[in-house]
């Protein structure tokens, strides 16, 4: 790189500066910009300092990460704009809501969002939000002056603290003297599970739309109170390529406008005049897509901003690295080039502020009169309430209006059968009618079928909520309103009898695992019903859990009080059973009752073993289940003790083969083995493990392209990620609450011979495809074989999970068929 850089985008900009009255990061820091990586609360100390000495910088704390960060955005404008920022920011509020008739647009600055640094290893961002600030300060540049006066710049420094902070004390801990350039030097590739994750090791720029990480939801928090005209997030890629900046590739999805796809050209042409007088590389309309609903880009495009990606090459860069072409590129290099789109963008919105606040505007007018796509409402069955709710705050968070009941059959696509059917609404279904501000955004997560244009996608194609919620729906064309505000309230009441025989308490949802939790703690034993029984003239199905008095008696006298209390304490109701003579099925003293022993679970982790799949299990049990979870290192595996743990959960990952050997022992004396995904194989032809994949003849359609399409992958073996129908075995504890069907994402072709010794609880059948894009080749090896099955094995089991259950934290489903894998499988 030329070492003139720095002089060219002074002058690049016009920069007349006049004596600064802050002083620059360089001298802040003690070093120049560059030269090393600053931790984070030296970031936040130069915010705070510039935020003292400028009264047109105010600083916003919003919260802190799940390793005690602090969380913080910067607004900046014009002396103007920041004595009125907050009428401005309501008004501009106003117009999210379609409530805007009274602002006056030529007095209404467009509101520009910088995020930085929402992957933790792409660590040049947080340098640049640095560099940025410091432009933008009173007195420090002209030009920008002219800039802010249309413009309120709000910028976050970093997104992801705690994965920065995790490459960036590693990179610190490693790196001589003088920085290795050296792409094998170890200071360019860093341990697992690496700096770009979170503390649980989730991906933050997926996590947009479904909210599950608590950096996340403050941030959308506070996105929500200001609804920028334009977001703009800012990554690294590999250090072999050059920047990127929108306009964006296909698929683009149909419901972003005509607008915000021509904003995204005029705002790439201004960066690209400014890279082209640098001789800098670049490259548009490639790889970066905008289709799923949870990136930096896609979330704002669908609540009516510009949304965009810039992504400068550095992943592994380090201070200094020598890239394929023989070029060096420094950290420095990559602040001036994120720098400089920066300013480059505020130009662009500066200019165009009056169009961009009229449009915005416009935007969710149109939203609320004429809704996208065919269908008016979406109509979601109440056949799991506790699911019910949880989709009701997912909306909540996303503001997404919605309501509940009717008292009117509709016509409407059942998204079971893909079949236009006439339906009754009931009392407790939830109706989301799209005439409302977030029309598109609820669109685009409620509707069956995404129309891609592109199978060379980034990330899934499917994502609709029914499916991932486990809950049946209706599209339909006409627009109906729901009469009631909440779901109807309970009317459970507590029974309580003297000295019952026993409890019974149903298993539907992943909160009664709260319950079962509890009465373990408490010393209380458990059993489950394998199969269904009738007592009191009520019918109970096979998964519901009973506790007998007397058998808990002979630990605690208190047995009844502590029943009491862990029912008030956790909102459940337990019916209290007379005697153990029952009027149909089995009675309470058969061989079908038997009892839940106390899962002691550990996990897996380690070089070969996905972080994203190991980082949703730590999350689940820590965050949702709040139930103690041991991690160990595949070397341990040899060292298992079946006092100690019970439950062995290998998330996707390659394990050696001696690791695996060694479970045979372990698995015999009652221990339980969870296979997730690519862990499966691992184990393929080791003892006692029956599993083989299922073998396919080859495929019929041969992949023949053109030298111009050498960089697509062949769509006839693409999965990015689609959805199937799993058919359950619903007499199985690995399928309570769910009944017959399953909704799956899959992300790969992997599918699985039956068992021969064991049980086949998910399989799918030939009809198993719902939505989404999945190859020719991939359709027709998805079909007729095993997905999850239970494996007993000497007194032990073996589960073998050939899909995400856990996906991303959304698959509220997939979260029931877990916790009965974990606690009810035995």
């Amino acid at each position: 790189m030329k070492k003139n850089i720095l002089s060219l985008l002074l002058l690049l900009f016009c920069f007349t500066a006049s004596q600064a009255q802050v002083s620059s990061p360089d001298v802040f820091l003690g070093y120049p910009l560059g030269t090393r990586f600053t931790p984070h609360y030296q970031v936040l100390a130069y915010f705070k300092y510039l935020a003292g000495s400028d009264h047109n910088i105010k600083l916003i704390n919003y919260g802190k990460t799940y390793e005690n960060r602090e969380l913080l955005v910067a607004v900046v404008s014009s002396k103007e704009n920041m004595g009125n920022l907050e009428e401005l920011r309501k008004n501009n509020l106003s117009l999210s809501k379609a409530e805007g008739g009274q602002v006056n647009l030529n007095k209404q600055p467009a509101i520009l969002w910088l995020s930085y640094n929402v992957h933790g290893n792409e660590a040049s961002s947080s340098e640049t939000a640095m560099k940025m600030l410091y432009t933008l300060a009173e007195g420090v540049n002209r030009q920008v002056k002219d800039w802010l006066k249309n413009t309120v710049v709000i910028i976050d420094p970093c997104l992801n603290p705690d994965g920065r902070e995790r490459y960036v004390s590693y990179y610190n801990a490693v790196v001589g003297v003088v920085p290795d350039a050296n792409p094998l030097s170890r200071e360019h590739s860093e341990p697992w599970p690496g700096g770009r994750v979170n503390h649980y090791y989730f991906d933050l720029n997926r996590d947009w739309a479904w909210q599950s990480q608590i950096e996340t939801q403050q941030r959308l928090d506070l996105y929500h109170q200001w609804m920028p005209e334009v977001h703009i997030d800012f990554h690294e890629q590999n250090y072999n390529e050059p920047y990127y900046f929108a306009p964006a590739a296909e698929p683009v999805h149909q419901d972003i406008t005509a607008f915000q796809r021509e904003f995204q050209v005029i705002t790439g042409k201004n960066n690209a005049k400014y890279f082209d007088k640098n001789g800098w590389q670049y490259f548009t309309k490639e790889r970066f897509d905008l289709l799923y609903p949870s990136y930096g880009d896609t979330y704002p495009l669908y609540n009516g901003a510009i949304g965009m990606t810039y992504e400068q090459g550095g992943i592994g860069a380090g201070l200094s690295v020598i890239t394929a072409n023989g070029d060096s590129l420094t950290l420095k290099d990559r602040i001036n080039h994120h720098l400089t789109t920066g300013l480059s963008t505020l130009e662009t919105v500066s200019d165009n502020s009056y169009k961009l606040v009229a449009e915005f505007k416009k935007y969710f007018t149109q939203a609320v009169a004429y809704p996208p796509g065919i269908y008016k409402t979406y109509v979601v069955k109440a056949d799991n309430l506790r699911r019910m709710k949880k989709m009701a705050a997912l909306l909540k968070k996303n503001n997404i209006r919605y309501a509940f009941g009717g008292d009117k059959t509709i016509a409407g696509v059942n998204f079971g059968t893909k079949k236009m059917t006439l339906f009754r609404v009931g009392r407790n279904d939830m109706v989301i009618n799209l005439k409302q501000p977030a029309s598109v955004l609820a669109n685009v997560l409620f509707e069956p079928q995404t129309v891609v244009t592109d199978s060379n996608t980034y990330d899934i194609t499917a994502w609709a909520l029914p499916y991932a919620y486990g809950l049946n729906a209706y599209a339909c064309k006409e627009l109906l309103n729901g009469e009631f505000p909440d779901l109807e309230p309970r009317k459970d009441s507590l029974v309580v009898l003297t000295k019952p025989y026993g409890w019974i308490f149903t298993w539907d949802a992943v909160e009664d695992a709260q319950v079962l939790i509890a009465l373990h703690r408490a010393n209380i034993k458990v059993r489950i019903a394998e199969q269904g029984f009738t007592v009191g003239g009520k019918v109970h199905q096979a998964g519901s859990l009973l506790i007998y008095r007397a058998e808990n008696e002979k630990v605690s006298k208190l047995i009844e009080s502590d029943m009491i209390a862990i029912s008030k304490k956790l909102n459940k109701s337990f019916l209290p059973i007379l005697n153990s003579y029952v009027e149909k099925g089995k009675d309470f003293g058969s061989s079908v009752y038997p009892l839940l022993p106390v899962p002691k679970v550990s996990m897996v982790t380690g070089a070969d073993i996905s972080s994203q799949s190991a980082g949703e299990v730590w999350h689940f049990f820590e965050q949702e289940l709040h139930y103690p979870l041991s991690i160990i290192s595949e070397q341990g595996i040899g060292n298992l003790n079946i006092t100690t743990t019970n439950v062995l959960i290998l998330p996707d990952g390659t394990y050696m083969r001696r690791n695996m050997e060694k479970l045979e022992d372990w698995i015999n004396l009652g221990g339980k083995v969870i296979l997730m995904e690519e862990a499966i194989s691992s184990v393929a032809g080791v003892k006692p493990f029956d599993i083989k994949k299922k073998e396919m003849p080859a495929a019929k359609e041969v992949f023949s392209r053109t030298y111009k399409e050498k960089d697509r992958d062949n769509s006839a073996d693409a999965i990015p990620g689609a959805i199937y129908k799993v058919t359950l075995d619903r007499s199985h504890p690995f399928s309570i609450g769910l009944g017959e069907v399953y909704y799956t994402l899959k992300t790969d072709d992997k599918i699985y011979d039956p068992l021969q010794k064991g049980w086949n609880v998910g399989i799918l059948r030939q009809d198993a495809y719902v939505t989404g894009i999945a190859g020719k080749n991939v359709q027709e090896k998805l079909s007729q074989g095993m997905l999850f099955g239970v494996q007993p094995a000497g007194k032990g089991n073996i589960v073998y999970l050939a899909g995400d259950l856990l996906f991303r934290s959304f698959w509220e489903s997939g979260k029931q068929l877990f916790v009965n894998t974990v606690f009810l499988v035995f």
